[in-house]
């Protein structure tokens, strides 16, 4: 019987440190980007000063017509290919198809982790150590930075309104198709390389949001564990949510196509 891994180790700071092989693990953080020009830099550099030399950043760009493409190719330059890549693609076409396309391709490049992270600042860089600790130790196909587990909060800035459409989004989808996920409809997600081959990313329907919730119950109805660490979810200060109606109406629709689907 191989010897059981070392547990990460919890400074009293709010970063995990890892064990230097766990750290090593090849893990591509996968972002879509359209028109964050003002966020990207900040989530690109702080990515970039976490203690984990095997992570590298795949910016999938969207032909954003603020430059954010040309930022993410300047960090390209400036920490070389094997830290930043960028994935530009001719235009928007939703944020499922975003990180279908950036994910197989960190996949096909050797990662054995991937992770989903929006570029607004939502998503805690310094939560990003941790979850590979606990995706490491507990061997789960999925970890989800969650934002209703115990311990997980939300910015103040979300108003009361805000607050139960996405409660109710969560349990409306969970509820569907049968999950104990507290997080379904989250974009925080680490996903372990075998779980992503047994998806098959190519035949994944969703275009936007909805995206999440198909991929989670694809990898829970094909066997895969998932486990759910506590995060702090930011409201964006900079830009503009990608969200409209088109979006929702899809997010609304997909539970019950995968539950048709699943019969």
């Amino acid at each position: 019987m191989p010897s059981k891994p070392p547990k990460p180790t919890q400074p009293a700071g709010r970063t995990v440190v890892l064990p230097d092989d766990w750290s090593a693990t090849p893990l591509t953080v996968v972002m879509p980007t359209y028109n964050e020009a003002g966020n990207l830099p900040g989530m690109a550099d702080a990515l970039m000063e976490l203690e984990l030399p095997g992570l590298r950043l795949l910016v999938v760009d969207d032909a954003s017509p603020d430059g954010t493409g040309d930022i993410a190719e300047e960090y390209v330059r400036r920490f070389g290919a094997e830290r930043v890549g960028v994935l530009h693609r001719a235009g928007k076409e939703g944020l499922g198809r975003a990180y279908a396309a950036g994910m197989g391709r960190a996949v096909a490049d050797g990662a054995r982790y991937v992770l989903q992270m929006d570029a607004d600042g939502s998503h805690p860089v310094a939560k990003v150590p941790e979850m590979l600790g606990v995706a490491l130790s507990t061997r789960a196909g999925v970890t989800i930075g969650s934002r209703y587990v115990q311990g997980g909060t939300l910015s103040d800035a979300w108003g009361a309104h805000r607050r139960l459409l996405s409660r109710w989004a969560n349990a409306y989808a969970g509820t569907i198709l049968g999950t104990r996920v507290r997080d379904i409809t989250g974009g925080f997600n680490l996903w372990r390389e075998d779980a992503l081959r047994a998806i098959d990313l190519a035949s994944v329907d969703s275009a936007g949001y909805s995206f999440q919730v198909e991929m989670k119950y694809r990898a829970l109805r094909r066997g895969y564990g998932i486990v759910e660490v506590p995060i702090h979810f930011e409201d964006r200060v900079v830009g503009e949510s990608k969200m409209n109606l088109m979006v929702q109406l899809e997010s609304v629709a997909m539970p019950w196509k995968l539950r048709a689907r699943a019969r």
